[in-house]
């Protein structure tokens, strides 16, 4: 979560009013995260989240993600419900720019992770998998290979010398993937961006899961690639968790069996996820709008978490 585009009283106050959510009472700025602008509103002593759809996400997309959202609502996955407007619609308009009413979930995310936290991840990320099987609905990953490569060009015109290194790697490392790449590993409607920032928690219970804007049909494991290399490594990515990943890995295992070629593919998707975050952080690190309310995240923890996968495989 974000604050790109800026919001006043006012703004909020017009937008509102094609809903029965009440008055507003008050609003706050959401600051983490680098995707969309967001804002806790209040409207009679009910918290809500307004979205405002910025930068990668395309306007065509947006159904999708908001029927995958109600679809796993009425299957009693715990995520943010679409609020529609009074004549029935979820997506409106504010500011020119998309933007949509989303429930609120109570908890907070967590930082530190515990044998407990591990278990329920596990547990969410396969019965999460299992409910999407029976979506009828598909969207394209637009943030794949060669989206990455894409990124890496645009990332060769910045003149600081800082990320030289990372850049030798990177650039080597996209032509191991498309040399590497996977296939026929099993596919599904996948969450895409299960970060720390994007799981809630109270008493290392999940209470609901966010942010489903990069939601794709695409390799199941690739979930799982994005948590272990999100939630199983420390010390800025140098340090990682075995007993953890080893929970989470089991527990998912619990709901949905791994294949072989899954297992066989593992080592390269999690190099793959890492690519992901290290390119984009890279963009979004040299290319960062000079007026955008956004905490900036550190490129380098996903070179040390490429650099540890180069020379180790989990299984």
């Amino acid at each position: 979560m974000a604050v790109f585009t800026k919001l006043t009283i006012k703004d909020i106050e017009s937008f509102i009013s094609n809903y029965s959510i009440g008055d507003l009472e008050n609003f706050e700025e959401i600051i983490e995260g680098i995707e969309n602008s967001n804002f806790r509103i209040f409207c009679d002593n009910t918290a809500y989240i307004l979205t405002i759809f910025e930068k990668r996400i395309n306007s065509k997309d947006l159904p999708f993600f908001l029927n995958l959202k109600k679809f796993l609502n009425n299957n009693n996955f715990k995520c943010p419900k679409p609020i529609s407007d009074k004549s029935g619609k979820d997506l409106n308009k504010i500011k020119g720019k998309d933007a949509v009413i989303i429930s609120y979930l109570k908890g907070e995310s967590v930082k530190n992770i515990s044998n407990n936290i591990s278990k329920e991840i596990g547990k969410m990320v396969g019965t999460l998998h299992m409910i999407t099987s029976n979506f009828n609905e598909k969207r394209v990953n637009n943030l794949d290979l060669k989206d990455w490569k894409d990124i890496y060009k645009r990332c060769q015109n910045n003149t600081s010398d800082k990320f030289n290194e990372v850049m030798t790697v990177l650039e080597k490392e996209l032509v191991y993937l498309e040399l590497n790449w996977p296939k026929n590993v099993p596919c599904g409607i996948i969450h895409a961006d299960l970060f720390k920032d994007n799981i809630f928690f109270i008493d290392e219970k999940i209470t609901g899961v966010i942010d489903f804007y990069f939601a794709c049909y695409y390799f199941y494991i690739y979930d799982l690639a994005i948590i272990i290399n999100d939630w199983c490594f420390k010390n800025n990515g140098r340090d990682f968790d075995r007993q953890n990943c080893k929970i989470i890995i089991e527990e998912y295992e619990n709901i949905r069996k791994l294949s072989d070629i899954e297992k066989d593919s593992f080592n390269t998707l999690l190099r793959a996820a890492a690519v992901r975050i290290l390119s984009t952080r890279l963009l979004d690190y040299i290319f960062h709008p000079p007026n955008a309310i956004v905490i900036k995240k550190n490129p380098f923890e996903y070179y040390n978490i490429l650099k540890w996968h180069q020379q180790n495989n989990i299984f």
